[in-house]
């Protein structure tokens, strides 16, 4: 089944991207909840005008996105949490600690954007992906240290 996002689904794709998904999960998950309509034809030619017309507001998210990417750089981010002796944490590192550590730095990231290449679950330094943009990834190294 065919389908047209609507918004930036992680794993799928991103938003007025046209996908093939299995029906059940497109007609009683997706487009229930207001992810994504049906891919017919008229649908289609309604997507592509509204693209086509929003395609330098979509250059200037992408350039803003760029712009953030250069301005957080190779900057680390330090995450103090409780830990054992052994180096473990209680928990894991979740991505709202990572986005809140960044906007304490000044640069708004949303927690969905943030992916994790490895779980967080012990005292070290990880890396972290930021999805700013569909064409926009970054990189970001998280020190994780005991209280």
């Amino acid at each position: 089944m065919e389908i047209i996002l609507k918004e930036d689904i992680k794993g799928l794709g991103y938003k007025n991207d046209i996908v093939t998904v299995k029906p059940g999960y497109g007609r009683n998950f997706l487009i229930p909840q207001g992810f994504a309509i049906i891919g017919s034809p008229s649908n289609k030619k309604m997507i592509t005008e509204n693209v086509r017309q929003a395609a330098h507001k979509a250059e200037k998210i992408k350039q803003d996105a760029e712009e953030l990417a250069k301005k957080i750089g190779e900057s680390a981010i330090e995450i103090k949490t409780k830990a054992g002796e052994s180096g473990k944490i209680f928990g894991a590192v979740t991505a709202l600690q990572i986005s809140d550590a960044l906007a304490a730095k000044g640069f708004e990231v949303d927690r969905k954007k943030i992916g994790f290449n490895t779980a967080i679950k012990s005292v070290g330094e990880y890396g972290v992906t930021l999805d700013l943009h569909k064409e926009v990834k970054h990189e970001v190294t998280v020190n994780v240290v005991a209280e």
